[in-house]
C-alpha cells in the first residue's frame, strides 16, 4: 500500500492515517488536540494542540518519536523525552491552554475543559484547518473536528498534544507541592488518593482545590 511505503513502518501508518486522510484532502494544518487533569481534586486543566508537519505524509517521520502514545501509557522518563522533543521540533507547531481551579468551580469541568482546548488551538498560528479530538465531539470547538475515541493511542498528532498537556500539568503539580507541601501534590499531581484524601481531611482544602467536586463540596456542606 501506498502508505506503507512512504513511511518507515506500519506503526507510523496506523498513526498517522487520520492526519493523512485529511492531509490528502488538502487540510495542511492538522491539529491534535488532548487534556490532562479532568479528573483531579486540585489544581487547573490544561489543554495542548500540536500540529506534526504535512511532509511526514511523504517519509522523514522523526525516529525519535516512533514510540510515542497516550501519555498514561508512558513513563515519567518517556514523557519528558518526548516533551523535549515536541517543543523544540522546528517543524512541530503547538500550543498550551490552562484554565484553573476557581474557574473550573465557575462554570465546571466541562466547560473548563472546552474552554482550554479552544485556547490551546487559537495559538497556533497560523490556525488549524481540522482538530483531532481525544475522546467525543466537543460542541464548542471552534473549528472542523474528529473526534476519536482512545485518539491519544491512535494518533500521532493526538498522542503528542496528551504528552504537552500532561508534563506541563505535572510541573504545574510541582511547584504547587512547593507551595503547599501538606498535600502531597508531588506524589498524586492532585488526584483523589488515599494519601491526598486523609490530607485534605486534616487540613481541609487549600486555594487550588475545586470546590465543586467532591468530596471537598460535601465536606464543606457539613463543616
Amino acid at each position: 500500500m501506498r502508505m506503507a511505503r512512504n513511511l518507515n513502518s506500519s506503526t507510523h501508518t496506523d498513526r498517522l492515517a487520520f492526519e493523512r486522510e485529511l492531509w490528502e484532502q488538502g487540510m495542511m494544518r492538522v491539529a491534535g488536540v488532548d487534556e490532562a487533569g479532568r479528573g483531579p481534586l486540585a489544581g487547573p486543566v490544561v489543554a495542548a494542540a500540536a500540529i506534526l508537519p504535512r511532509v511526514w505524509s511523504e517519509g522523514g517521520f522523526d525516529e525519535r518519536l516512533r514510540d510515542l502514545n497516550d501519555s498514561k501509557q508512558l513513563t515519567e522518563a518517556q514523557r519528558e523525552n518526548f516533551f523535549q522533543i515536541l517543543t523544540t521540533h522546528p517543524d512541530i507547531k503547538y500550543g498550551v491552554a490552562l484554565v484553573d481551579s476557581e474557574t473550573i468551580d465557575r462554570i465546571n469541568i466541562l466547560q473548563a475543559t472546552h474552554r482550554a482546548m479552544n485556547q490551546a488551538l487559537a495559538q497556533l498560528n497560523p490556525p488549524p484547518n481540522h482538530a483531532l479530538v481525544d475522546g467525543r465531539p466537543v460542541k464548542t470547538l471552534l473549528f472542523p473536528q474528529t473526534a476519536l475515541v482512545k485518539g491519544d493511542a491512535r494518533s500521532y498528532s493526538i498522542a503528542a498534544a496528551s504528552v504537552i498537556a500532561k508534563v506541563t500539568r505535572d510541573r504545574l503539580m510541582l511547584s504547587y507541592d512547593r507551595q503547599f507541601p501538606a498535600y502531597g501534590f508531588a506524589g498524586h499531581k492532585g488526584y483523589g488518593t488515599p494519601v491526598h484524601l486523609a490530607a485534605i481531611a486534616a487540613h481541609g482544602p487549600c486555594a487550588i482545590h475545586r470546590r465543586s467536586f467532591a468530596p471537598i463540596r460535601r465536606d464543606s456542606s457539613h463543616g
